[in-house]
């Protein structure tokens, strides 16, 4: 055997396992630091939403500073003074701005919002005036359907009475609402669960009331008239439901 040869033949053998096991070594080596940097990322880390045990004896005092992650190692979240006066919302603030404080208006609001804290009056009263354009043009109408879901059945019923009145003697009434000259809140209160705002609406409406034959006989489609009714709205405020329906209507000469 040519043992030259056989060196010779050795040597890129020996350069290739030893290639191999740098390799190894390397892919052990980089492994290790991913899992290590992978598991600091997750243990060692804050991420600035941890919350301090809380202990009510000094729930009111000031906090130490928790570092926060912000993209900048060095920039730590400074303390909030906890010690300072607490502000206090008043309940009744817009009721008060609303109405005179110590007017039976006033009081009858407030006993709304003791029962409904979602209930505020200047809200309501725009609310209320929609609901007022709404059921005068679906009256107008014959509207059926939407009448149904803004009044308490005895109101439904005399509307519909009247509707039906109506298209028994084949009339037909044009209304177009212009505007409110007022609206106002006269009365509120609770009876037992039921919360009720009487409201005094003061309008400008343009009616008029058409027999078969088209000739008018009521009302006068190129004036502007004032209309001045009084409606009362109620809502159950055990109900889930937050929609108020006109429970009572009634016009001033």
């Amino acid at each position: 055997m040519n043992v030259g040869r056989f060196r010779a033949a050795s040597f890129p053998l020996r350069r290739e396992m030893v290639a191999l096991l740098d390799f190894g070594t390397l892919f052990f080596i980089i492994a290790a630091v991913v899992i290590f940097f992978q598991l600091r990322s997750v243990l060692g880390r804050r991420t600035g939403s941890e919350r301090p045990p809380i202990d009510p004896f000094t729930a009111n005092r000031t906090r130490p500073a928790v570092p926060r992650e912000t993209g900048n190692d060095n920039v730590v979240s400074l303390p909030q003074n906890q010690s300072g006066p607490v502000e206090v919302v008043d309940p009744y603030a817009q009721i008060d701005a609303f109405a005179k404080e110590g007017t039976p208006v006033n009081h009858g609001l407030r006993e709304i919002r003791d029962l409904d804290s979602s209930f505020e009056p200047k809200s309501f009263v725009e609310g209320a005036r929609t609901a007022y354009e709404v059921i005068i043009k679906a009256f107008a109408d014959g509207d059926r359907a939407t009448l149904k879901n803004l009044l308490s059945k005895e109101v439904y019923d005399g509307f519909v009475a009247a509707i039906s009145d109506r298209e028994g003697r084949n009339e037909k009434i044009e209304t177009s609402f212009v505007g409110f000259n007022e609206s106002s809140v006269v009365a509120a209160g609770m009876r037992g669960s039921e919360a009720n705002v009487t409201l005094r609406f003061v309008s400008q409406i343009i009616s008029a009331t058409r027999d078969a034959n088209g000739t008018v006989i009521d009302g006068d489609p190129d004036h502007v008239a004032e209309v001045v009714d009084v409606w009362t709205f109620a809502r159950d405020t055990r109900s889930k439901d937050p929609n108020w329906k006109l429970v009572a209507t009634e016009a001033e000469d």
